[in-house]
């Protein structure tokens, strides 16, 4: 079946440069953007019911851009004012050069991985005299503590920020021919709004093997699956599939 509509389960990308909006244009097709589900920040009271002591730690893992912006956002409620010696581990580059928007890139120690949390393992494990804090969310993947935990370091995890399901009634009466999810908590989302969901003609796009056994688990079928070494990215995933499914007979 032909390819007209796509909805993707995250917020429009901000660059006009996004593989989305040329895929868009290339396979004449519609894409929407819409996240179901959202980042709700962690209030102080709820920070120091975890018995947090920011001046405690003198190194910080981060694994996103949310933990970035909410581990500074608590920083300026609490009026700690982060040390200039403070290290930080960052899981991929693009968590690092978010970092810029919050410290000054060059005068800090910054440690970065190249992708997975595993990758940035042998960093942390070569400062084993720090104290580090870890800023996540409620969603915490099991292999970052069981990571930490086998590097015997000192660390602590704390929940700086929680992941919402977003209202999708909005939707109730819209169909697209694809739905595209980068996380197991989407799933969720839709099956939440939507519990007697049928996936019909609907096509899936997934990113990630825990994201594809979510779908999986929930009585679906996935059609499109990224990374691969073939297609590391959704939008080539995508590509290559709409590519053939709206081919001329």
């Amino acid at each position: 079946m032909k390819v007209k509509t796509v909805l993707v389960s995250q917020p429009r990308p901000k660059l006009e440069s996004s593989p989305f909006f040329d895929l868009q244009k290339k396979r004449k097709i519609k894409i929407d953007f819409i996240p179901f589900i959202h980042v709700k920040g962690a209030t102080v009271k709820e920070i120091r019911l975890q018995k947090i002591d920011l001046t405690k730690f003198s190194a910080i893992i981060l694994t996103s851009r949310y933990a970035v912006d909410h581990y500074f956002r608590i920083c300026e409620k609490m009026r700690y004012k982060v040390p200039d010696s403070m290290k930080y581990f960052c899981q991929s580059e693009v968590v690092a050069l978010y970092l810029q928007n919050h410290v000054v890139y060059r005068k800090r120690k910054i440690y970065v991985g190249k992708r997975t949390f595993e990758e940035l393992c042998p960093l942390i494990s070569k400062h084993k005299n720090e104290a580090f804090l870890l800023p996540t969310t409620d969603k915490l993947k099991p292999e970052v503590p069981k990571l930490l935990n086998e590097l015997e370091v000192k660390w602590r995890e704390s929940i700086f920020y929680k992941t919402v399901i977003s209202d999708l009634s909005h939707l109730a009466d819209v169909t697209y021919d694809i739905l595209v999810f980068f996380s197991p908590s989407g799933i969720e989302s839709l099956l939440y709004n939507f519990p007697e969901f049928k996936q019909n003609n609907t096509r899936i796009a997934v990113f990630g093997s825990i994201t594809k056994k979510a779908v999986e688990d929930n009585g679906l079928n996935v059609d499109i699956y990224a990374p691969t070494p073939k297609f590391p990215s959704m939008s080539m995933a995508l590509d290559n599939y709409i590519g053939k499914a709206n081919r001329k007979k």
